[in-house]
């Protein structure tokens, strides 16, 4: 209630700014209350978000990005004139502790101790994206002339090479530019495609239902009428007499008291 006390209207009699300074101080409160309960040691409590996935050393859980943590901060140095802030948390899942600090040279978080970070990065360099420029780079830039006017000459190269990549790209963008006549002609094709499916399917169910088949058919291929025309069909009763009718006994009973007579 420090915080609600400290925008208080309501200023008590006995209230003295020369000996109390503040509302806060004369309720003898620190307007963030238990979050500054150790800030005579450089620490706040503070609302930390996990800045990616991790797990956990001491229970080996998976602990994902966005989870949030009751988390002590504190200044631990300074990169340049950026400081570098370290934060205390304690799993919510076991006992153990996590330990993580900014890093401004790469504008990440490093993991201290007591997790493990689930690898998910790559190289912005092989995903030709745009590397960051680093700070001696950025001050030599501003400070050398022929180094400045040495490296616009770099990036006008790197133009010249990039001109085509990028004129290919404009030129695909453009392709997809009127909308409306795009989703017209996809609608139409997709209406061609559900007539002749719908075609199909008709005469597939005409087939099922007079071979009494209860299994979907495959579509119709040039390879199965060629390979279909070259089957012949026998009924089982030739099958079985052809072995008969070869045998020699049964050629010399042929005759006027032969099988025919």
């Amino acid at each position: 209630m420090g915080e609600r006390k400290g925008v208080n209207k309501y200023y008590p009699p006995d209230f003295d700014p020369a000996k109390h300074g503040s509302i806060n101080g004369y309720w003898n409160t620190h307007p963030l209350r238990e979050r500054a309960r150790k800030l005579s040691q450089g620490i706040l409590i503070i609302r930390f978000e996990m800045p990616y996935n991790i797990w956990c050393d001491g229970c080996k859980n998976h602990i994902g990005m966005g989870v949030r943590y009751n988390a002590e901060k504190k200044k631990v140095g300074n990169y340049y004139t950026t400081p570098i802030y370290r934060f205390r948390m304690k799993c919510h899942l076991c006992v153990n502790h996590i330990e993580m600090q900014t890093d401004p040279a790469t504008c990440d978080y490093v993991i201290v101790s007591g997790a493990r970070r689930k690898e998910e990065r790559w190289d912005m360099a092989d995903n030709e994206q745009i590397l960051t420029t680093e700070h001696s780079e950025k001050e030599k830039l501003e400070t050398d002339a022929m180094y400045k006017l040495d490296h616009g000459g770099k990036d006008k190269e790197k133009l010249r090479v990039a001109i085509p990549s990028l004129s290919e790209l404009q030129d695909h963008q453009a392709g997809w530019k009127d909308d409306f006549q795009l989703n017209s002609a996809l609608r139409r094709k997709f209406r061609d495609e559900k007539k002749v499916m719908a075609e199909e399917e008709e005469k597939d169910s005409a087939v099922r239902k007079r071979t009494g088949l209860a299994i979907p058919l495959l579509p119709e291929k040039e390879e199965d009428k060629k390979l279909a025309s070259l089957l012949t069909f026998q009924s089982p009763d030739s099958i079985r007499a052809s072995p008969i009718t070869s045998h020699v006994w049964y050629l010399l009973c042929e005759g006027p008291w032969g099988p025919d007579h």
